[in-house]
C-alpha cells in the first residue's frame, strides 16, 4: 500500500504560539526544533513513500526546508490538522492508499507506533480512520491528573469497545478511577497518541462536514468522525520501555527534555 505522512504545523497556536519551532535539548545537549524532531521520527518509519510538512507559515516553511524536509503550503483557514492533511493531499495531486497525520507535537513518537497504525488500518477494511492508544502506567496517569489539578489541558485519553472501536476521546481523564497507582503499575486509562491514519475517502469527506458540538467543546478533531458515525479504530501500541509525552503547554518542554535525557535520546 502507498503511504503518505503529513506533518501539519501551525505557528499561530492559541495555547502555545510558535510551538513547532520550540527548541528541545536531547541527552547530548543538542537542540533541535519540535517540527524537526517530528520529521526525523517520520523519516525512520518503514513502508512510507513520502513525508511532507504542511504549513501556512513562512517561518515554519523556511525552518523545515533548512533541515531537508519537503514542504507543502496550505491555507491559513484550515481548522485543524486533519483539514490541513486533506488540503495537502489535494495540493500534491497524487493518490495514496493511506494518509498518516503525524501531528508536530509528538517528538517522542517511536517509529513502531506509526508502522503498527498503518498495518492495523490496512487489516481492518471497515475502519475509515485509525489512531494509537497507549496504556498509561502510574507515572503517566499521575502526570495527567497533576495537569488537570493545575488547570492545564494536558494529553487526551480514550475509551473504546471490545472491538477497539472508539467510544469517546476527552481532555479529561477517562475512565474515572478512584485508585492510586504506583509509577510502574498498569492502569485502566489509555493515553491517546496524536497520530491518525486515514483512508483518502474519509479525509476528503471530513472537510465537508460541519464542526459538531462535541468537537467544539473538547477541541478534538477526531470527534468529527465519531459525530458522523464513522468507525475510528483504536490501535493499542506498546511503549517497549519508551516514555511518551506530547508538547501541549510550555511546562511540557522540561518534562520532555527530562524524558529524552533519561532515555538517552539525542
Amino acid at each position: 500500500m502507498s503511504v503518505l505522512i503529513v506533518i501539519p504545523a501551525r505557528y499561530e497556536s492559541s495555547r502555545y504560539p510558535g510551538k513547532p519551532l520550540v527548541q528541545l535539548r536531547g541527552a547530548t545537549g543538542r537542540a533541535r526544533s519540535l517540527v524537526q524532531r517530528t520529521w526525523e521520527a517520520a523519516m525512520q518509519a518503514g513502508g512510507v513513500d513520502r513525508v511532507v510538512v504542511a504549513t501556512d507559515d513562512a517561518r515554519i516553511s523556511d525552518a523545515a526546508t533548512g533541515f531537508g524536509a519537503e514542504v507543502v503550503m496550505t491555507s491559513s483557514q484550515c481548522f485543524n490538522g486533519t483539514e490541513r492533511c486533506a488540503e495537502a493531499l489535494d495540493v500534491l495531486g497524487e493518490a495514496y492508499d493511506i494518509v498518516v497525520n503525524l501531528q508536530g507535537d509528538a517528538p517522542l513518537t517511536p517509529v513502531w507506533f506509526i508502522e503498527d497504525l498503518v498495518a492495523n488500518l490496512a487489516a481492518h477494511p471497515i475502519a475509515e480512520v485509525a489512531t494509537p492508544v497507549l496504556r498509561c502506567d502510574g507515572r503517566a496517569l499521575n502526570g495527567f491528573l497533576d495537569d488537570r489539578r493545575a488547570g492545564r489541558v494536558g494529553g487526551t485519553t480514550a475509551v473504546f469497545s471490545q472491538e477497539k472501536h472508539a467510544l469517546y476521546f476527552s481532555k479529561e481523564v477517562i475512565p474515572f478511577t478512584s485508585e492510586t497507582y504506583p509509577d510502574t503499575a498498569e492502569t485502566p486509562v489509555f493515553h491517546h497518541v496524536g497520530i491518525y491514519a486515514y483512508r483518502p475517502s474519509a479525509l476528503a469527506a471530513y472537510r465537508l462536514w460541519p464542526v459538531g458540538p462535541l468537537e467544539r467543546l473538547e477541541g478534538l478533531e477526531q470527534l468529527r468522525f465519531m459525530e458522523q458515525e464513522r468507525t475510528v479504530l483504536c490501535v493499542e501500541v506498546q511503549a517497549r520501555g519508551r516514555q511518551f509525552w506530547e508538547l501541549n503547554n510550555p511546562a511540557d518542554v522540561d518534562r520532555i527534555e527530562t524524558m529524552m535525557a533519561e532515555m538517552g535520546l539525542e
